[in-house]
């Protein structure tokens, strides 16, 4: 499967990543608690084993060739990787591990609620979660999959629709002194939004036959810091309705005006489309599905 003759052993990596982050051979030796001479073999063995030189001796430090630079820069990815799975094989030693990442408020009220039910039909897997704001490269992490929001332009993914979402403008009381007669009234509160949704104000007027507009508005990253600035009075605040229950039951929030309109994205499980799931993805695959019927 590989060039057993091109793979360098792991001393001789090592060796050769602690020289290109430290200059010397004796701090590499003394990080690496080996002696100096100890680390100049493993570097002399390694040249050898790849056939081009990769040092250059200047005086009291060592520099890498343009060529060791680069790689140097996929070494660290191969041993950090190799790192991560001897992590994942330790704290799971019978297998069965599933890297998710996840939403951080779509994670926290949908997804966990319902972890423990997958976790007594398949006892087997061990579920990590992370938590990831934006799509990435599945192939330069360990995630086996991840929640999306937004619409299908993740390439090279499959998806599993998990949800639509509907948006309802709330905020605390006190900050309304007299109920809204018309959706534009809404400008003259003081208005809080994701600054990855730019457009939901403007979306919601709208909908609710007011001319359409970005007002200015306070930016937030997740939901959950601006709800909590939504109930401490800071402003209205289009919030997912499947976060507003609580908050609402027990008036924390009130609907400011109009129901909930919806919006433009929904909520995926995407995983690489490049390769068959593993058997742990599998199962959490088959088992969402179920959950949706």
């Amino acid at each position: 499967m590989f060039a057993r003759r091109y793979l360098p052993s792991i001393p001789s990596l090592l060796a050769l990543e602690a020289v290109a982050r430290l200059g010397t051979a004796s701090a590499a030796a003394a990080e690496l608690n080996l002696t100096q001479g100890a680390v100049s073999r493993q570097l002399q063995v390694l040249e050898g084993q790849l056939g081009v030189p990769l040092l250059i001796r200047d005086k009291h430090r060592l520099r890498l060739t343009p060529a060791a630079q680069d790689f140097v820069t996929e070494a660290r990815r191969a041993l950090s990787t190799l790192a991560s799975a001897s992590l994942s094989l330790r704290a799971n030693p019978t297998g069965g591990s599933l890297n998710l990442a996840i939403l951080p408020a779509f994670g926290i009220h949908w997804l966990a609620p319902r972890l423990a039910r997958f976790a007594r039909q398949h006892p087997e897997v061990t579920v990590n979660l992370s938590t990831r704001l934006k799509p990435f490269d599945f192939e330069a992490t360990n995630f086996d999959a991840a929640i999306h929001y937004g619409r299908q332009d993740w390439p090279h993914v499959n998806y599993l629709k998990l949800m639509d979402e509907d948006l309802l403008a709330v905020a605390a009381p006190a900050l309304l002194s007299h109920p809204l007669t018309q959706a534009g009234d809404i400008l003259h509160l003081p208005l809080l939004q994701l600054d990855s949704r730019p457009g939901d104000w403007s979306r919601w007027l709208t909908h609710h036959g007011a001319p359409p507009q970005r007002p200015p508005a306070m930016l937030f990253d997740q939901f959950a810091t601006m709800s909590q600035a939504a109930i401490h009075g800071l402003g209205a605040a289009l919030v997912p309705t499947y976060l507003l229950d609580r908050d609402l039951a027990e008036g924390r929030l009130v609907p400011v005006f109009g129901p909930p309109i919806p919006a433009l994205g929904a909520y995926y499980l995407t995983y690489p489309s490049s390769a068959p799931p593993r058997a742990p993805l599998a199962s959490f695959i088959t088992w969402l599905a179920s959950e949706l019927r």
